[in-house]
Order: C-alpha cells, then structure tokens, then sequence
C-alpha cells in the first residue's frame, strides 16, 4: 500500500479521492512588474503617503496618553482632544524656543562667517605656499557671479511653503480621528480578509502597533539622552549655545549611518574662532563616544528585539526611501522595512523575504 500511495518520494492521495490543486508559480516578471507599480506609486503619491504615515506615528506616540485619559472617564473623543492639544502645545513651544535661540544665532552668524573666511584663506594661502604658487592680490583669482532670479526664487520657494503649510494641517484631524476610531479601524481591517485568516492578521497587525511604539518611544528617549549628555559636556567644555546646539546634536545623532556627521556639524560651526584644538578634540571624543554608545548599547536594548533587520537590509532601505522620498523616506525607511518584514513573517510565501531582511 505504501508503495502505492508514493511516487518517488512525492505523497500521493488516497485512492478515490482528487488531487488537491497545485498552486500555478507566478512568473519572475509578473513580480517585478508589481514591484515596479509599487514603487512608482510611492514616488508619484509621495505627499500623501508621507502625511498618513506621519499622522500614524504620532497617534502610536499619543495612544498611552489617551488609553491614560480614557481610565479617568473621560471620552475617548474629548481625550484624543486633550493629547493632540498637549502635542501642539509642545511643538509650539518647541518652535519659540528654537526660534529665538535660531534668531540670536542669526545675528551673530556675520561674526562666524567672517571667522570661517579667515580660517579658509588661511588653509588657501598655506596649501598654495606649499605648492610653491603666488598668493600675491594680483595673482588671486576674482569670482564674478551672476545675479540670482530673484521672482522666480520666492515664487518657488513660497509655492513649497504653501504645500507643505497645507500638508502639515491635515496631520492633527487624521491623528484626532485615528485614535477616536482606533479600534473600529482595525476590526474592519480585519474583517475586510477571509475568516481563515483574521486571526493572522489581528496579530500582525498587533505586534506592528508594538513595533511602531517601541520605535518611536525608544528614538524618543535615546534622542533626549544624548542631547542632554551632549548639553552637559558642550556646558563644560565651552561651545557657544551649548543649551541648544547639544539638544540638536543628540537629535541628528539618531539618524541612522549619517548621524555621526551630522552631529558634529552644529558643535563645530558655533566654535569655530572660540576654541582651541583641545576642545574641538573633545567635541569629537563626545559626539562619536555617545554615538557608539546609541548604536551598540541603547539601539539594541530598547529597539533590538522589536525591529530585527539586519544592517545590510536597513542601509538598503534607507537607500531606497531616501531616493524616492527623500529626508523624510530616511526618518520612515526603517519602521516601514520593520513592518514589511513583520508581514512577511505571517505570509507563508513571503517569509522567505522576512528571513532576507533579519538578522
């Protein structure tokens, strides 16, 4: 009977019954056509796409302060209210803040530039000793620049504001609205797929909820402890506005791959005619000694065991995103990855994709 039943070492049905239906296997162009169609779509709906995504993650970021409110009996309506409030009130805030320390810096920017000048005639003059050419007045070459189009400079320039002014003003009514229908969106997420596979999908969708809130309270709090770290030590060591330029510091510092040099850009610009050698050499100990620490200590603790990318897949993604959507696709490169991943974990055919982007 056995015999019978195997082929080869392929199962074969019992007698009497059909064979069950063999999966047709899609053809390798058919996938990256629609990988093709996917991609343009992200580029061509970029703004719309970029504003549901950020509306998402600030309502994961405001979901505990209103589950919070909601125990004390408020609505659930009235306490979304009062979290989107308090995000405003805190940006605005923010905005003060860094408007005002922006604005002192602005008018000592013509004493930096100069001081940058000087530094950068000096590195000339010495660079063209060496190489044994003049340095005299009438030898120096004279850079004539044209005058910019001035009409055509505010036209665009006012044209993006306005775009992004308008884009920015549907954030608050799409979080408003996803945390007063939070749980309405996602049983009718769920039902919208086959019976045999809700179950599937409530918990995919449940452990990207997770993913997305570690992500973003994790960059949160390592942000603010680098700042805070960088704040002291820039404190100490004397750099010019070292009560704003540490706190941006620790936030350029958490942009992935790039954030060593950005971080080094804002302590070293507000120093430069201020600080002796010494002091730079500490800047730089600073900014790279935390930025270890963030990558090898904090990342893995509070965002290791939520992401599980390898390196290879993040640098890729951020490639990716960062081409079609630019700063903002680096900021979104890596929850977006962590959720595809997160997915393919949970569709037999597409885990050997998740397997490619883990660890």
């Amino acid at each position: 009977m056995a015999e019978e039943t195997q082929l080869e070492g392929v199962a074969l049905p019992p007698p009497g019954l059909p064979a069950p239906p063999v999966p047709a296997r899609r053809h390798w162009a058919l996938n990256i056509v629609g990988i093709a169609g996917i991609l343009a779509l992200c580029y061509y709906g970029e703004t719309v796409l970029v504003i549901m995504l950020v509306a998402i993650l600030l309502a994961f970021i405001l979901a505990p302060i209103v589950d919070l409110l909601t125990r004390i009996r408020l609505p659930r309506g009235l306490a979304a209210l009062v979290a989107i409030l308090l995000l405003l009130g805190a940006v605005a805030g923010l905005v003060y803040y860094s408007y005002n320390q922006a604005a002192t810096l602005m008018q000592d920017l013509p004493k930096y530039m100069s001081t940058v000048r000087e530094e950068v005639v000096r590195f000339r003059q010495q660079a063209e000793s060496l190489e044994g050419l003049p340095t005299s007045p009438e030898h120096q070459v004279v850079d004539v620049r044209t005058g910019a189009d001035w009409p055509e400079f505010l036209r665009n320039t006012f044209g993006s504001a306005t775009t992004a002014i308008l884009a920015a003003s549907f954030v608050p009514f799409l979080v408003y609205f996803m945390l007063t229908w939070q749980q309405h969106v996602r049983s009718a997420t769920v039902m919208l797929f086959p019976l045999q596979h809700r179950h599937t999908v409530y918990v995919t969708l449940g452990l990207i909820s997770a993913m997305i809130r570690s992500f973003m309270v994790g960059n949160l709090l390592i942000g603010l402890s680098i700042g805070a770290v960088s704040t002291i030590v820039f404190g100490i060591v004397g750099v010019p506005f070292f009560y704003f330029v540490g706190f941006i510091s620790g936030v350029l510092s958490i942009v992935p791959y790039m954030g060593l040099l950005l971080a080094l850009v804002p302590p070293i610009f507000v120093s430069i005619g201020h600080l002796q050698a010494q002091e730079f050499v500490a800047i730089l100990i600073t900014v790279f000694g935390l930025h270890v620490i963030a990558l090898n200590v904090l990342y893995p603790k509070f965002l290791g065991k939520r992401l599980q990318l390898n390196p290879l897949a993040v640098a890729m993604a951020l490639l990716l995103w960062g081409v079609l959507w630019g700063a903002m696709g680096l900021i979104l490169a890596i929850p977006i990855t962590a959720a595809m991943k997160i997915v393919f974990d949970h569709v037999t055919s597409l885990k050997p994709y998740a397997d490619w982007l883990g660890e």
